[in-house]
């Protein structure tokens, strides 16, 4: 009997202590459920996720994240003009003789120079000249100047006219001042020997331009034109779209300079661009923005892509973005919570 007692007490007591380890471990599995790091881990990705499609759905192309985390403080909005203002397609509307060629010939020769050229006005001079363009091989880009090239024992330039003026030397005849004048985009062709030509292209505002730059404003964001065409071409548009801040005749290292100079003062700049020129201005700026039909090169730098050419889509794409970092914020601030009122229970 004694024997059969103490079998029993031996039992019960491991039978106790087998409840109080499967009721340890259920404790510490509650535990491990409620204060699991999955709630925290799936804040951020989750949020980033659903506002890329949103964005896609908008015709915004999210290609770095980190962009949505700087689209909170962005303060300033800089454009470029052609291709992004503009359409960026360009017409020669006028061709002005200065030196012994005509027109057609001058026409053909700039659009031979510009064979290899991404620029919407060479693409403009090409499509104005037609099968006529000669095949110049030795054209180089110089950035935010032109075309220089070495044809038939000469060099010639395509490009800004100061820039082109440089290689000879010789003030423009008073003919061509009040084409410069006029307020549209004018390009010169010269040699070592004088001024070979001028020619007048017009490209029209995208329809979206004006009230994407309201709505902009109306979000307390500062706007600025940043473009290397002439000043008078650069004023006028900024003049429809309501632009305050206009820098013109601005080289690739102008821009950069600017971008860097509000960067300097404690701004986040957005800069919008599609051009081969504007690729350095995007990879400084901390939000980068590219049209969708802009060159290659630009839209690799770029952190948003339009993919298509409705401007509007810029502002939906900064709210967007703004949204989803509040999103990510709110989901962060819902799991800690959640595991601080939990955990205890």
């Amino acid at each position: 009997a004694e024997c059969g007692l103490h079998c029993r007490i031996n039992l019960a007591g491991v039978g106790s202590g087998d409840r109080e380890w499967q009721q340890a471990l259920l404790h510490g599995v509650a535990v491990l459920v409620i204060a699991c790091p999955c709630a925290l881990g799936l804040a951020t990705p989750t949020a980033i996720m659903v506002g890329t499609g949103v964005a896609a759905r908008h015709g915004i192309l999210i290609r770095d994240v980190l962009a949505l985390e700087q689209a909170r403080a962005i303060r300033r909005v800089v454009f470029d003009k052609t291709g992004t203002l503009t359409y960026g397609r360009p017409a020669l509307l006028e061709v002005l003789p200065l030196g012994q060629l005509d027109g057609a010939a001058c026409t053909a020769l700039a659009a031979g120079i510009e064979h290899a050229s991404e620029h919407p006005l060479g693409a403009a001079l090409r499509e104005a000249a037609g099968p006529s363009a000669p095949a110049v091989p030795e054209a180089a880009n110089v950035p935010g100047c032109g075309m220089q090239a070495s044809f038939e024992g000469r060099i010639l330039r395509v490009g800004r006219p100061e820039w082109a003026e440089g290689l000879h030397g010789q003030a423009l005849p008073k003919a061509a001042q009040a084409l410069l004048a006029g307020g549209d985009t004018v390009v010169a062709l010269a040699d070592e020997t004088g001024w070979l030509a001028l020619f007048r292209f017009g490209d029209d505002i995208r329809p979206g331009a004006a009230a994407t730059v309201s709505a902009l404003r109306a979000a307390g964001l500062h706007v600025a034109l940043l473009t290397g065409d002439a000043t008078p071409v650069a004023k006028r548009v900024a003049q429809v779209l309501g632009i305050d801040e206009v820098r013109a005749e601005a080289t690739p290292q102008d821009k950069h300079a600017y971008v860097e100079s509000l960067q300097n003062r404690g701004a986040v700049v957005a800069m919008v661009g599609d051009v081969v020129n504007d690729a350095p201005v995007l990879a400084r700026a901390q939000v980068s923005v590219a049209m969708g039909n802009g060159s290659q090169l630009a839209r690799t730098q770029a952190d948003l892509v339009l993919l298509s050419e409705n401007l509007v889509q810029l502002h939906d794409g900064i709210r967007v973005a703004r949204r989803c970092l509040r999103v990510i914020r709110q989901n962060l601030a819902w799991s800690f919570a959640y595991n601080v009122v939990a955990l205890p229970l």
